[in-house]
């Protein structure tokens, strides 16, 4: 590993420790190195806040601070170079004389997007870029996701019995059936958590009620999109036929709502397209089993988490579970229950 690289891969650590706070913004981490010597570090720790770069020349020591002129500050992601919630960050690295800036990645944002590495070299600066690279994009999968493809990085979820049913069915009617443990349930909330929005679809959300949130993990809970298509599922409060609704109480079928216009059957990329023009760059989807499907077939999905308990439901009363190709990415175990993760390539 070159001397770059080790650097670069605490940025990359320390980075992660804005996980859950940042969001839309991505995680960052900065790190200034002397001689060898770190002198100082730190990473973007919430949404609004200071960002990596500002934190890490604010740590350095008093005693330490005329090193700077001669030193290299390694950032995971290309500094800013406009005016958001904080200054450009290429301004203040121009301003304290840093002389070697070494980048992870680039900044696939529209405003962003080489004007920092740009300005940086314009002021005389050593810009060295693509260290670490592929290890800075995985850290910032979403926000890469979000600001290339505009549309939100989109994971499904969903728990199965051993035989393929998501849900059974008694008599016509849903039959409420647990295929979680206590503790695969803490880890669904820590996935919420980290995403900006969670999603399901308008028959899920009359036959289940189910609240959406974090309550089993310390975290924010996510923005709460109901898909109705059909619009008969709340028509009795208003007519939503075709709409996308954000829903701020916990409960989704009362209270304040706030609406999205979509054409009716919109594609999902319309949808998708709507969130990510509103702030949300990731969902995570929780069904039910048609939405889940629909959104394989379209191909607009990036991960899928799907746990399998230990039991079967019988084929005549079972509600089958979404079919996704290709071997897992990845397998865990966790209080009995297989946790197969996949990714869409």
């Amino acid at each position: 590993m070159t001397v770059d690289s080790r650097f670069m891969a605490r940025a990359v650590e320390i980075a992660r420790g804005g996980l859950g706070n940042v969001s839309p913004n991505p995680m960052v981490g900065a790190v200034i190195v002397n001689d060898g010597r770190i002198i100082g570090e730190g990473y973007h720790r919430k949404y609004g806040g200071p960002h990596a770069e500002v934190n890490a020349i604010a740590s350095v020591a008093e005693a330490d601070r005329p090193l700077l002129a001669n030193s290299t500050i390694y950032v995971t992601l290309e500094p800013c170079s406009h005016y958001g919630k904080t200054p450009p960050c290429a301004d203040l690295i121009i301003a304290t004389g840093i002389p070697r800036v070494v980048v992870g990645c680039m900044d696939p944002f529209v405003k962003v997007s080489g004007r920092g590495v740009a300005k940086l070299r314009a002021a005389g600066i050593e810009v060295v870029t693509g260290i670490l690279e592929d290890e800075c994009r995985e850290l910032n999968k979403v926000f890469m996701t979000a600001h290339t493809l505009s549309r939100p990085y989109i994971t499904l979820k969903w728990a199965q019995s051993r035989d393929g049913f998501i849900g059974a069915v008694k008599d016509g009617a849903k039959v409420p059936v647990r295929f979680s443990t206590a503790a695969s349930a803490a880890l669904v909330h820590a996935m919420r958590a980290r995403h900006d929005a969670i999603m399901v679809g308008a028959g899920t959300a009359v036959a289940d009620n189910p609240r959406l949130d974090v309550r089993l993990f310390c975290g924010n809970n996510p923005v709460k999109v109901i898909l109705d298509r059909s619009g008969k599922a709340f028509g009795g409060c208003r007519s939503m036929t075709g709409r996308v609704l954000y829903f701020s109480n916990v409960s989704p079928q009362c209270g304040s709502v706030e609406w999205i216009e979509c054409k009716k059957d919109a594609p999902l990329d319309v949808v998708l397209g709507e969130l990510y023009h509103r702030g949300i760059t990731s969902v995570l989807v929780e069904g039910g089993a048609a939405l889940l499907q629909s959104f394989m077939e379209s191909g607009c999905w990036d991960e899928a988490r799907v746990e399998i308990a230990p039991f079967d439901l019988a084929p005549e009363c079972g509600v089958p579970a979404p079919y996704i190709k290709g071997m897992p990415a990845s397998v865990d175990k966790v209080d009995g229950n297989f946790i197969l993760g996949f990714r869409n390539k």
